[in-house]
């Protein structure tokens, strides 16, 4: 590596975390499919449109196919939001983002397993760029 190439790693590293923000936590633990929480847990349909209130969250429009990859379990007196990220040829800007949605928004239309497993989440689970 040059010593520009280094400067320039250095710079670019530097921008992405004074672009980055820690958010508060929507819950302490969550529920996935594997350890890594990559595997799909279920396909649900957004009952009607969400606006994301912050970066953590993603946007739904209503009849949108959403891959849900983890389910927060929500402490008391908080919602129930679950992790996922919409795939649609008319949303093609959306695909591939993962985000929060509230799970009173879509209907789980088919379930992959019912075996999950339960994490802590982490702070990095609410890191918004």
């Amino acid at each position: 590596m040059t010593y520009l190439q280094a400067i320039l790693l250095c710079v670019g590293l530097l921008h992405w975390t004074t672009m980055a923000t820690m958010m508060d936590k929507l819950a302490d633990s969550k529920r996935c499919g594997d350890a890594e929480c990559s595997y799909v847990l279920s396909v649900a349909t957004a009952l009607g449109d969400f606006i994301a209130p912050d970066c953590r969250f993603i946007n739904l429009k209503k009849g949108q196919m959403v891959y849900v990859y983890s389910k927060l379990v929500p402490s008391e007196g908080a919602g129930v939001f679950w992790s996922g990220s919409v795939y649609s040829e008319r949303y093609v800007d959306q695909m591939g983002i993962i985000g929060y949605f509230p799970a009173v928004v879509v209907n789980e239309t088919q379930k992959f397993t019912e075996d999950t497993v339960e994490k802590q989440t982490t702070d990095m689970d609410f890191y918004c760029i």
